[in-house]
């Protein structure tokens, strides 16, 4: 018993020590990813003992800022919501990775141990209830600051977010009428399968629409660029405008949890999530009958491997976004997430029965 809670408690802490450690070097990566894209050098200036190595003590310098600034609350502001609104920001974006598999199981001493934090049979469905819990904090800095943009601002979030959330909601729900399930290892081993016999069934080919419709509803849902009306500073300023110090670090880290939480779904459902192409327990086993035996922790390195990559590549593509289209004005993004991406998924929904009853088995 205790071991089995040792194991437990060891998997949650590595995951949320992943996400909490990429999500702090987004901020490197986003000013660098930027320079490099506009033929800049970007953050290089912060050191220990003369190293640069790159500016990646940036993010290091960053939260030593933060800390040691002032923590200013507006006088009218509620003092209990103003404080809490930060830290339900992050604790939603943080927890919601944790259904999300980055391997399939680890057999150790007559153990299985699946490779993710929470198994839950219906993990896509905790995934976006985190998520959608999410909005709370935006709404509960916007009006516990007393300051009318900010409330604005978090009106405009939670807009946002509540069509970002019903778009990504609709269109997923293709990839689970093919995988027939709602949990998050089910769907990553089903993507395993071939097509044809030599093709892997991700999610990508199998639902090319729901792959799209969910991406750019995702990017809707982070409140970044180009869905960052709720912050836009030639507009409204933004929730967060009174917020000072380690708090509106907090928030910026929320947007950069949640970045990190669509790029895992995005792996998990569209892009095979642990899967390596023609990769199974015992080692690779091509189509054309050539096999490869691997020891069954080097397959489990590679899954995990191979998770990470398609999550950093994907991070990669959305911070590309970030920095290439301008911002929608508020009107453009509902209109979007409502008349655009709402009907789309729908519609995707009943292709993808079509589909399946033209191709099921008599």
């Amino acid at each position: 018993m205790i071991a089995d809670l040792g194991i437990a408690f060891g998997r949650v802490v590595f995951v949320m020590m992943f996400v909490l450690n990429l999500g702090g070097l987004l901020t490197w990566v986003e000013r660098k990813q930027s320079a490099i894209m506009q033929d800049r050098i970007g953050a290089n200036r912060a050191s220990i003992l003369g190293l640069r190595l790159f500016g990646l003590f940036h993010p290091l310098a960053d939260a030593i800022k933060m800390l040691t600034k002032e923590d200013f609350r507006p006088a009218r502001a509620d003092r209990f919501l103003f404080g809490l609104a930060p830290f339900v920001s992050v604790f939603f974006a943080l927890v919601a990775f944790a259904s999300i598999p980055f391997g399939d199981v680890l057999h150790v001493s007559g153990r299985e141990i699946p490779l993710q934090a929470v198994t839950l049979n219906v993990g896509v469905l905790y995934v976006f209830a985190m998520l959608s819990l999410g909005v709370y904090g935006v709404m509960m800095a916007g009006w516990s600051s007393g300051n009318n943009f900010a409330l604005l601002g978090g009106q405009r979030a939670a807009a946002l977010m509540i069509s970002a959330e019903i778009a990504i909601g609709a269109s997923i729900i293709g990839v689970i009428m093919v995988y027939g399930s709602l949990d998050l290892q089910s769907i990553a081993r089903a993507q395993g399968e071939l097509l044809w016999g030599w093709i892997p069934k991700w999610g990508i080919l199998t639902q090319p629409l729901a792959f799209v419709l969910f991406l750019t509803a995702g990017i809707a849902s982070t409140k970044r660029i180009p869905f960052d009306t709720p912050e836009g500073e030639s507009e409204i300023i933004g929730y967060f405008v009174e917020y000072s110090g380690m708090k509106f670090g907090m928030f910026a880290m929320a947007d950069f949890l949640e970045t990190v939480v669509v790029a895992g779904m995005t792996t998990a459902l569209f892009l095979g999530g642990w899967q390596v192409p023609y990769l199974v327990a015992a080692g690779f086993h091509f189509p054309w009958g050539a096999t490869l035996a691997l020891p069954p922790l080097v397959v489990t390195l590679l899954q995990v491997g191979s998770f990470i990559t398609k999550v950093v590549v994907m991070i990669f593509f959305l911070m590309l976004i970030r920095w290439t289209l301008p911002r929608f004005r508020y009107d453009q993004a509902m209109r979007l997430g409502w008349l655009g991406l709402f009907p789309l998924s729908i519609a995707n929904i009943v292709l993808t029965g079509l589909v399946l009853l033209a191709t099921r088995p008599a």
